[in-house]
């Protein structure tokens, strides 16, 4: 049964014209029923938000590892190619060699033609609309709202 099932089922046990209780012994059922039922969701909150913790934690210690061992294979590449000065290599194991590649290096950004340039859209700083809005400012097109967030310790 849901909470709203329980409420109905508590509304079932009260005479609605008179306000009498029909089952009080079914009423008390209800609400520890309906306590339980509020007491294990919250849990539930507390230990999915725990999960979601540590599996960012996780996320974040796997991220870090797999960008120093990224950083630590381009090191060695950098000290291979350093080491063997663009001559190729070659064991049962592996094959160094070099390839030539082109890239573009800018030298000058004001002096690129306004066809090359790529169009970023405006950005709006929500945290300091917040801070202006919570100072009194009043700012067209934004408004501090109300809002009730539940929060389960």
């Amino acid at each position: 049964m849901n909470l709203y099932d329980i409420d109905n089922a508590i509304l079932s046990c009260v005479d609605m014209e008179t306000g009498e209780i029909i089952d009080a012994e079914k009423l008390d059922e209800l609400k520890m029923e309906k306590e339980q039922k509020i007491r294990n969701i919250a849990c539930w909150v507390k230990e999915l938000n725990a999960e979601a913790e540590a599996l960012k934690k996780q996320k974040d210690a796997f991220a870090a590892r797999e960008k120093a061992a990224k950083n630590k294979a381009e090191g060695l590449k950098a000290y291979l190619s350093s080491y063997l000065g663009g001559k190729e290599a070659k064991g049962t194991e592996y094959q160094i060699s070099f390839r030539a590649s082109q890239a573009t290096e800018i030298t000058d950004e004001e002096a690129i033609p306004p066809e090359y340039l790529v169009s970023q859209p405006d950005k709006i700083d929500k945290d300091g609309l917040l801070k202006a809005l919570k100072g009194g400012a009043v700012i067209p097109g934004a408004q501090l709202i109300e809002r009730k967030n539940i929060q389960i310790k």
